[in-house]
Parts: structure tokens; C-alpha cells; sequence
């Protein structure tokens, strides 16, 4: 029998795996099948089960089963306990990414390891307001703490201001007053945390910092108030009990410094996509009857005509149609040289105009602009997990474990073989060991380094979409290229019509007419041909598009063929040895060549150009001498492509390709066990960029192909792939490096707290120095990230 719940707090696979888990181990149920857009998950069993007995199945966990029939069945965010800060607005995730690319809609702690949500798309005001936070609990927790350590180490301040006079048991009840606005104001989220992460069963460094600091203060208020049940070993010479409440407080405090440090260097990991959200005007300047009227930026609509003045930066993406312009594109490309754009150019929001004034017509706005995409592709990437941050994982899931069991062992040790007081050391040493002990840094290690190195790849015009693909990329030995539009400009102009008995307006009439409904770049480029030379394009019906091939459509009735020689042997259509000739003269300077056949029979030939990128041989020649094995694979005849392969120094060149053979080329080099990455622009090149390891997409390609790619870049430059190589290498190294400091940090850290040098050098490290060490680490971590900021490419 089967019966469906609704199940409130799930908002990702993650929960949706968790839910179906935890119900599955219920007595009597064979199957739970979660439906997470619905809320709703259904539940097989052999019998009737309670209702009860699920509920429990989910009892301590986030998640909060109903009957289906009472309920509204509204998407509910996963619940957030122990938020104390005022919730604002937006999108954060977790740094720490412990449900993978989870999102919620405020700002808080994560539910399931408690560290502070970073905001995904923030203005500086919100991260301001989470960072400022944090600094006023500092300053409060710093306020009480410093008196009350002075307090509690006054018998080793200078004789004159020793405070003698007041009697211990009122020093002892100061202190305890001292240590509470630090214990339940400013630090008390470090408990909140530890309970969370305890409840959960994802145990990170607020566990240990809520059962170190914890232990000291309860003990300390135990002896404060129940003096007489503890044993000899816990009171000094003079039979005062030892407290600790100064050294709860300063290990918190120093905790609390730890995360306003880290709070305001990852502030810094997010300055590339603050950079970018501050590229877009809020102004712009439209043109109505011969007016210029300022508007806000949302205001904009598309075919709006807008006017860029000197120094102004371009509002919306769009097509200069009057003026011209010199455009600073650096900000979205990387490179520093102005580019001119004159009439029918395409220009791009955030860009800077020089000198010159001109007008443009809105073509996208919002959201569909280049640099809204950018910005999103770059917050959806930094929330991305790399392969690698599988292996910190591991480290962390037993790791907390593990130290709570090391700390228990270091107890029981200095109980037995410790000097006297031998309670006092055992527990010193052991909230020692839990306190130095920091699995966050280890955790930070990766997303950190992805985060920075994402920001620096959009500097540099190399969006990524995920960072498994930017650690891939540093693995690749193998580059598939395209020709057209990859090696080339992109821009195939038509160089000359052949006619073969058929007027020549009549032959450009027919191919500009049949090519109207094609998107390849040499269709583009014979219709533009067609409009230059003044000719009118006729309506056609039966339009298709044989992929790699060509063109077919009826244009006034009669069957157009458009293509290379596989559409026309395909369709049985005879070319001449002349034909086949005349064509061959061409292709031997490294032109290509589309026929153009009418009812069956050969009517002339398009002789189109593409010059090659003045980059293209350089950026190959580099990733040549990286170790990569570059291959060109084009749609183009073996002659075309063979001249311009040998023009950029390439042994490896496959021609006259279909989609399916890019693929089938890829398959075959994987199988091989080549890493393979494929950089292509076109329609055709779609499949093969999905397939390959690391798909490249050339910026100044269809949406299907850059859609298709895990990277893209916004010149459309082969010197991208060149910059993408070389930061993926940088991004893994700085990863690796943190893992070391990390995993060294405390395979050192923990043996020194647990006092390894006590019986060879009387050296013990007290819990405030650990707790100092501890935050620090995290804070080395992200400086070390940040470095991939200033690294050159």
C-alpha cells in the first residue's frame, strides 16, 4: 500500500536523499519516494504504518512530517535554529557547502554546521551589516574579558595594584558576572552551533569550541557554587577551588576575533562579483522624438534607442546605430585596449565609452545582459563543489570524532601519569586539545580557492560554470578545436559568386533568400551579401537545416539546395569535374566553397573568406608546449582546412566532419584514456561540448553551445583557453596547499595541546594560546586563497 506526507524543510537532493533514508529504516516500509517540488514524499509499506513511527524516523533532524490531507502544501525553506542576527533579504549559502548548492532566501547560520551564511549577490551594505555585527560582539566580549583576565591574574601584577583587598570568594563572584554578557551575548552562538551540529550529526568546530569552552565555564561555576563536593586535587595551597572563568572567556573571545578576521577576508574572496555589480549604471539617457531624457536603468525597454555620451558606461547590451565609439572592455574581457565600434556594432552593458558620442538601440536588458549572465554564472560556480573538496569531506567526517576521543585519552593520561594537581592538568590539556583542533580550515580549503579563483577567471574574460570543470581543466592533454568562428574571426565575409549557366542576381537572390532561416555563421554572411548588393529576398516554405551540411528550401516553387558536396551527393545532385575545378583553385588558398544547385542541378558557388585570429597561432603554439595534443576538426573541405592548419603549425586535422563525428572522436580519445576538452562556437558543436571532459565555448557563439560548455570566453579568443589552462593549474595548487596547511596545522597542533613535550621540555600550551592558533588557521587559509587574486596568467 502506498500513502503520501508532506514533509516540510527540504530544499535540495541532499534532503531529498536524507528523508527517503531515514524513512526506509521504519519498520515495515519497502519504499520512500520523495517528490521535493511538491513537499511530498510517498510511502510503500506491507502494512499500515503510524504515523508516529515516521515522525520518528525524522525526530532531532530539520525536517517535519504531516498527513498530506492537512496540509497547504507551500514550499517551506529548511528552518534555521539559533538565528540571533536580524534576518535580511536575498540569497546565501553556506561557505562550507554542506548540502552541496543549497540556497536560502536570509541571512543566519547554517543548519547544519552553523557557520555564518555568505551572501550570494550582496550590495556592500549587507555584508557590511553581518561584518559590523560580529565587530560589535567583539567589542563586547573584549570589554568584559579584559577585566575580568586581569582580575583573575591580578596576584601576578605588580604589588601596587594587587587586589588584596578584596576577599577571594568576591573576586571568584566577579568573575563569574564578568564572564556571562561574553558567555550568553557575544559568543553565545558558538553554543547554538555546537547543539546544532551535535543534533545533526555534522560535527565541525563548534563542537569542539561549545565542549571545550563549555566544560571550563559549567566546571567553574560548579566550584563557584558547590565548593565542598570537588576533590583535593582541584584546590590550591590555600583550599580555593581553580576557576576558569577567564580562560572560557578568553578562548571565546579569541574565537569571536577568529571569525571578524575571517568575516572581513572572505568579504575580499567575493570582490570580483561586487566589482561586476558595480559596472552597471543606475542612470541612462534615452532618446525620444529628438529628446534626451534621463531614466533609471530598469526602465529600459527593448528597441529603446539610447544615447552613450563620452565616459559614460553602456547601460544594456545593444547595436550602436549612429556615432561611434572606442570601448574600454576590460572589465568583461581582460583585455586592456579600447575597441572601436561604429555603426551596427554590438556593445555591452558595463563597458566604458571613450571620447566619442554615439546612439544605440536596446537589444537586452536585465537579466539577459552579458554581464547579468556573468555575474550569475560566477555566483553559481563559487557555490560549486571541485572533486577534490571530496577528500577534505572524508578527513572531516571523522575528524571531530576522533579529537573528542584523543582529548578523553589526553584526560585519562594525566590523571594516571601526570604531576600534581593532577585533575587540574588533565583538564587543562584536554579542552587544550578540543579547542586547537579546527576542522573549519580544512573545510575552507577548497571553497575558498574556487571562490577566488572563479572571480579571477571572469577578470580575465574566463567564465566557469562549475568547479569540477576548473579542476578538470588542469587535466586536460587533449584540445578538439573548430575552425570556423574558434581558429577564424568568426566572420566569413563572401568573397565572390561563381554562376555556371544562371544570371549572377538571380543565383545571390537564391541564396540569400534560402539562407534567411539559418543561423550558421556562413549563412550570415551570404544573406548580408545579398542585402549589400541590393538584392530582394523572396519568401521561401520547406525551410531545413541539414546540420554540417546545409541548406534546402523552396524559393518560389522551386527546391533550393545550399551546402556542401555531402548535401548534394545526399540528394543526388551531380557536380561537373569543371565545378568540382573551379572550386578546387579556391580551396587551395584556404577559402571554402558552397554550391548552390536549383531543381537538381548546379547553378553557381559561393567563395567565402575567414580570416584567422592574429592570436590563434600564439595561444596554440603555447598550448603545444604545455603538452597538449591539439586537433582541428571543421565541417570545411580537407583542402580549406588543410591550409590553415598548416598556417598555425598543426599535424593533427580532420575535415568534412558531421556533429556525430566530433563526438564519436571524443568517445574515442576518452576511451583511450585522454582527458579531452573541446572549444567550439557553432550549433554543430553542441554535442561534442556536452560529451567532452571540459567543453569550451567560444564568446562570440550561439546561446546552444555556450549553454552546451562548463566554460565560456567573452572575446571568444583562443588565448582563453590558454588563461583557463593556466588558472585551473594555479586554483588546484593553492587548493593542495591549503589542504596541507590545514592537515599539518593540526596533525602538530594537537599532539603540542595534549602536552607531548611536558616530560622532555616542561612546555605546555595553555587553551587560550590554542584557541588563538585555532583561529588563526582558518584566517591563513583564506589569505593563502587570496593570493590567486595577484597571480599573473
Amino acid at each position: 500500500m502506498e500513502k503520501p506526507y508532506h514533509v516540510s524543510g527540504m530544499s535540495c537532493n541532499g534532503c531529498k536523499t536524507h528523508v527517503e533514508e531515514a524513512l526506509s529504516q521504519v519498520p515495515g516500509v519497502t519504499n520512500a519516494e520523495v517528490h521535493l517540488k511538491e513537499d511530498k514524499v510517498v510511502v510503500s509499506s506491507q502494512h499500515e504504518i503510524s504515523i508516529d513511527g515516521l515522525k520518528n524516523a525524522l525526530e532531532g533532524s530539520l525536517y517535519h512530517l504531516d498527513d498530506w490531507s492537512d496540509q497547504s502544501h507551500k514550499k517551506v525553506l529548511a528552518p534555521m535554529p539559533a538565528i540571533k542576527k536580524k534576518p535580511t533579504s536575498g540569497v546565501y549559502y553556506c561557505p562550507m557547502h554542506c548540502e552541496g548548492e543549497k540556497t536560502y532566501n536570509r541571512s543566519g547560520d547554517c543548519p547544519v554546521c552553523g557557520m555564518d551564511l555568505v551572501a550570494q549577490e550582496s550590495a556592500d551594505g549587507q555584508e557590511d551589516q553581518s561584518y559590523r555585527l560580529l565587530l560589535r560582539k567583539f567589542r563586547v566580549a573584549v570589554a568584559f574579558t579584559v577585566p575580568l583576565f586581569l582580575i583573575a591574574m591580578s596576584d601576578m601584577l605588580p604589588s601596587g595594584i594587587q587586589m588584596d583587598w578584596m576577599p577571594d570568594n568576591f573576586i571568584s563572584w566577579v568573575q563569574l558576572l564578568l564572564s556571562i554578557p561574553v558567555v550568553f551575548y557575544a559568543t553565545w552562538m558558538f553554543f547554538q552551533r555546537a547543539y546544532t551540529s551535535v543534533v545533526t550529526g555534522n560535527y565541525n568546530m563548534f563542537t569542539l569550541i561549545g565542549i571545550g569552552a563549555g566544560v571550563a565555564w559549567l566546571f567553574s561555576l560548579f566550584s563557584l557554587l558547590f565548593p565542598g563536593l570537588l576533590p583535593d586535587q582541584f584546590r590550591t595551597e590555600a583550599g580555593a577551588t581553580h576557576l576558569y572563568f577567564e580562560s572560557a572567556t578568553v578562548i571565546l573571545t579569541l574565537v569571536l576575533l577568529g571569525q571578524v578576521l575571517e568575516a572581513r577576508a572572505h568579504r575580499k574572496t567575493s570582490s570580483a562579483v561586487r566589482a561586476l555589480l558595480k559596472l552597471t549604471p543606475n542612470e541612462a539617457i534615452r532618446v525620444e522624438n529628438g529628446n534626451d531624457i534621463k531614466i533609471h536603468v530598469d526602465d529600459i525597454r527593448l528597441g529603446d534607442v539610447l544615447r552613450v555620451r563620452p565616459g559614460d558606461q553602456v547601460p544594456v547590451d545593444g547595436e550602436i546605430v549612429s556615432g561611434t565609439g572606442f570601448i574600454d572592455e576590460s572589465m568583461i574581457t581582460g583585455e586592456p585596449l579600447s575597441v572601436e565600434k561604429g555603426t551596427g556594432s554590438k556593445v555591452s552593458a558595463g563597458t566604458l565609452n571613450g571620447k566619442h558620442s554615439f546612439t544605440m538601440m536596446a537589444k537586452k536588458i536585465g537579466s539577459d545582459t552579458l554581464l547579468a549572465q556573468i555575474i550569475a554564472m560566477v555566483n553559481s560556480a563559487s557555490r560549486s563543489r571541485a572533486p577534490i573538496q571530496k577528500i577534505a569531506d572524508k578527513i572531516s567526517g571523522y575528524f571531530v570524532p576522533i579529537v573528542v576521543l584523543i582529548s578523553i585519552l589526553t584526560f585519562i593520561a594525566w590523571v594516571i601519569f601526570g604531576p600534581d594537581p593532577k585533575f587540574v592538568f588533565a583538564m587543562v590539556n584536554a579542552i587544550a586539545v578540543l579547542i586547537i583542533a579546527c576542522p573549519c580550515a580544512l573545510g575552507l580549503a577548497t571553497p575558498m580557492s574556487v571562490m577566488v579563483g572563479v572571480g579571477k577567471g571572469a577578470n580575465l574574460g574566463v567564465l566557469i560554470k562549475d568547479a569540477a570543470s576548473l579542476e578538470k581543466m588542469d587535466e586536460v592533454d587533449t584540445l578538439i578545436i573548430d575552425k570556423t568562428g574558434t581558429v577564424t574571426e568568426g566572420k566569413p565575409s563572401v568573397e565572390k559568386v561563381i554562376t555556371f549557366n544562371e544570371d549572377l542576381d538571380r543565383v545571390i537572390q537564391l541564396v540569400g533568400s534560402a539562407n534567411s532561416q539559418s543561423e550558421h555563421p556562413l549563412a550570415e554572411a551570404t544573406l548580408q551579401y545579398a542585402r549589400e548588393k541590393g538584392v530582394e529576398l523572396l519568401e521561401i516554405t520547406d525551410f531545413e537545416s541539414a546540420t554540417g551540411k546545409g541548406v534546402v528550401a523552396k524559393v518560389q516553387n522551386a527546391m533550393i539546395h545550399v551546402g556542401n558536396e555531402k548535401l548534394m551527393e545526399e540528394n543526388q545532385i551531380l557536380i561537373s569535374t569543371t565545378n568540382k575545378e573551379e572550386a578546387a583553385k579556391y580551396r587551395a588558398l584556404g577559402k571554402t566553397v558552397t554550391f548552390v544547385a536549383k531543381e537538381g542541378q548546379i547553378v553557381g558557388a559561393i567563395v567565402i573568406s575567414d580570416k584567422i585570429k592574429t592570436t590563434s597561432k600564439g595561444a596554440l603554439d603555447e598550448l603545444k608546449n604545455l603538452g597538449i595534443e591539439i586537433i582541428m576538426m571543421t565541417g570545411d573541405n580537407a583542402l580549406s582546412a588543410g591550409v590553415v592548419a598548416k598556417s598555425l603549425g598543426l599535424e593533427s586535422v580532420i575535415a568534412e566532419c558531421l556533429p556525430e563525428d566530433k563526438m564519436n572522436k571524443v568517445r574515442e580519445l576518452q576511451a583511450s584514456g585522454r582527458v579531452v576538452a573541446m572549444a567550439g562556437d557553432g550549433i554543430n558543436d553542441a554535442p561534442a561540448l556536452a560529451l567532452s571532459d571540459v567543453g569550451i565555448a567560444m564568446g562570440t557563439g550561439t546561446d546552444v553551445a555556450i549553454e552546451s560548455a562548463s566554460i565560456a570566453l567573452v572575446q571568444g579568443d583562443l588565448n582563453g583557453i590558454l588563461k583557463a589552462k593556466k588558472l585551473s593549474h594555479q586554483v588546484l595548487r593553492n587548493i593542495k596547499q591549503n589542504l596541507f596547511f590545514a592537515l599539518i596545522y593540526n596533525g602538530l597542533g594537537v599532539p603540542l595541546a595534549a602536552g607531548v613535550l611536558f616530560p622532555f621540555f616542561g612546555i605546555l600550551l595553555s587553551p587560550m594560546i590554542a584557541a588563538l592558533a585555532m583561529s588563526f588557521s582558518s584566517v591563513s587559509v583564506i589569505t593563502n586563497a587570496l593570493r590567486l587574486r595577484a597571480i599573473k596568467i
